[in-house]
């Protein structure tokens, strides 16, 4: 995978990005290449965890069913190693 996504979505680039400054793309595209841990929603949309140490939380990057358009990110509350 190259170091900008394939694809973003339209809510991605128009809400997450506006309402959460503080994610970086690349921390996303960290999540997708290496995630922590990685689960597919009934909606086939695939969830990727990574621990951002500059956050000191988890990170949850949302991707659309191919597996790389990013769709959503945001601080995981209650992601549990």
């Amino acid at each position: 995978m190259s170091d900008q996504p394939a694809a973003m979505s339209r809510y991605f680039q128009n809400e997450v990005l506006v309402k959460r400054p503080y994610i970086r793309v690349e921390w996303c595209l960290s999540a997708i290449r290496s995630p922590l841990s990685k689960e597919t929603q009934p909606d086939g949309r695939i969830r990727h965890w990574l621990y951002i140490e500059e956050l000191g939380k988890y990170l949850r990057v949302v991707t659309l069913p191919d597996g790389v358009t990013l769709h959503n990110a945001f601080p995981g509350r209650r992601f549990k190693r």
